[in-house]
């Protein structure tokens, strides 16, 4: 199997589809998501030294926690194991996208319009790589940012190595207990 883990799946002679291990898996689980009442925010599948890992990030309204991600853990391991989209043993982890969390779909950048980002460049524009503000407008892959000064910022997604949410704050982490 590739690096990709694509497979093919064919019935009565016919190619059905012919999906990446990830996009086999988020068939798989993302009904299961649903009916637990989660987001199903990314899937990675990777290799990391000699072990290959499958990551499979889980959100909802109010955020997500450690009970959350066990009883997904629990819910989609007997689907995964019955149709054995992965041909060679690997690691399941699941969690939250967490703090500053990664926009990558479509759907995400659409959701968090009007929120603040930060978005890194793979090149420079203007001598600068690295942009703060807010998400005005995604359209066509392209990601507008209007920055502090009310300057803006457009870009193609491909040509950012990330864009996250800005919604760190530290006072979330001096409550006392």
């Amino acid at each position: 199997m590739s690096p990709k883990g694509s497979l093919l799946f064919i019935t009565g002679g016919e190619i059905l589809a012919k999906l990446n291990t990830v996009e086999r898996v988020e068939q798989i689980v993302k009904p299961i998501a649903i009916e637990l009442g989660y987001d199903l925010w990314d899937v990675r599948f990777a290799k990391e030294g000699a072990d290959w890992y499958l990551r499979i990030f889980i959100d909802k309204d109010g955020g997500v926690d450690i009970n959350d991600c066990v009883d997904f853990t629990h819910a989609i391991t007997k689907p995964l194991d019955d149709e054995d989209p992965i041909s060679q043993s690997y690691m399941l982890e699941v969690s939250s996208p967490g703090v500053e969390r990664e926009l990558i779909k479509d759907e995400h950048f659409e959701k968090y319009i009007g929120c603040p980002v930060m978005m890194r460049t793979i090149r420079a524009i203007d001598g600068v790589r690295d942009f703060a503000g807010t998400l005005t407008e995604y359209e066509n892959k392209e990601i507008t940012v209007e920055l502090q000064d009310g300057s803006t910022v457009t870009v193609n997604k491909k040509d950012t190595s990330y864009v996250k949410l800005d919604d760190f704050d530290i006072n979330d982490f001096n409550k006392e207990i």
